[in-house]
């Protein structure tokens, strides 16, 4: 990994005050001493379906401690909502996981969609990378200090209506953390939360960009996927592909938190028989003629490693 670099919005204002709000956050997360963020050694490629379990591992003294798993979220970035269409909501997913083993799988925050000529909406692949320990580090000390998450507040919203939402989450360094920003970037004019923001803004470019960070990354190939099912129709609708498949399998989940469309886990020969191409990143607006006589509109999008449905 290279030497993770400050983002030039932040390198504008840094002085007393951000630098403060640094130590402020570290000291709050227990972290003194830990791995430079210099350090940039090799970072070995990981491609496949299934992030590799690894055998727990306890952190140099005076780390950033964290969970070790295969499934555990150390830090997650999405940015969602805002005036979208509906099919397209249903199916946003994060753009930058990373997990307890040093499993990072991302996408270009800022990267094109594939065509969509023949009216299925794409979004771009994924990418996976394994980060050593010391990238790991690395990564939340600058998100925890110059990226501000440790003195961040819950919410900075009331921007204006429609407007995307940028969500960080960390779990690192005795913090359970959720930051939410609408639309993040923008600017705000004076405001108390003009510093803390623009060091937001600036890690979440970071992380748009995290592949140009990295080197030995590979494909991401998921082994599970997201079916999402709603009655509706925008093109002409195809056969449905599924002998075995109804409607009524797509569930729409009680718990908290669940989607609130109806689901269904798919597997990777239920979403080969779709016959598409280009579909890694998943997809929306694809109509479907219904085993039962209705069209149906279906979306798809891959299962992270820490996701049930």
């Amino acid at each position: 990994m290279k030497t993770p670099a400050v983002p030039a919005v932040m390198r504008a204002r840094r002085g007393a005050v951000l630098l403060a709000v640094a130590t402020i956050a570290l000291a709050a997360c227990g972290t003194v001493g830990g791995p430079s963020a210099s350090a940039s050694p090799g970072v070995p490629s990981h491609a496949g379906s299934t992030p590799p379990t690894t055998p727990p591992v306890t952190p140099a003294i005076g780390s950033i401690e964290h969970e070790m798993g295969a499934t555990d979220v150390v830090f997650r970035f999405d940015e969602g909502g805002g005036f979208v269409p509906m099919g397209f909501f249903a199916t946003e997913a994060p753009i930058f996981t990373l997990y307890g083993d040093g499993t990072a799988i991302f996408k270009d925050g800022n990267a094109a969609p594939p065509p969509d000529a023949d009216g299925i909406l794409r979004t771009a692949p994924y990418r996976t990378v394994k980060l050593t320990e010391d990238q790991l580090q690395a990564f939340l000390q600058t998100a925890i200090s110059d990226g501000g998450l440790g003195v961040a507040r819950a919410n900075y919203g009331s921007v204006g209506a429609d407007l995307p939402t940028a969500t960080f989450t960390i779990n690192a360094g005795r913090m359970t953390k959720s930051v939410s920003v609408m639309a993040l970037g923008m600017d705000r004019g004076d405001s108390p939360d003009t510093l803390i923001l623009q060091a937001l803004a600036g890690l979440g470019e970071r992380i748009r960009d995290f592949g140009r960070e990295v080197e030995g990354e590979g494909v991401w190939v998921p082994d599970r996927w997201r079916g999402i099912l709603t009655p509706d129709a925008l093109n002409r609708p195809r056969a449905w592909p599924w002998p075995g498949v109804v409607p009524a399998d797509f569930l729409q989940h009680p718990e908290p938190g669940a989607p609130r469309f109806p689901v269904r886990t798919m597997s990777v020969d239920e979403v080969a028989a779709l016959g598409l191409d280009d579909i890694d990143g998943g997809f929306s607006s694809l109509s479907m003629s219904g085993p039962d006589g209705l069209i149906y509109l279906f979306g798809l999008r891959p299962l992270f490693p820490d996701e049930s449905y």
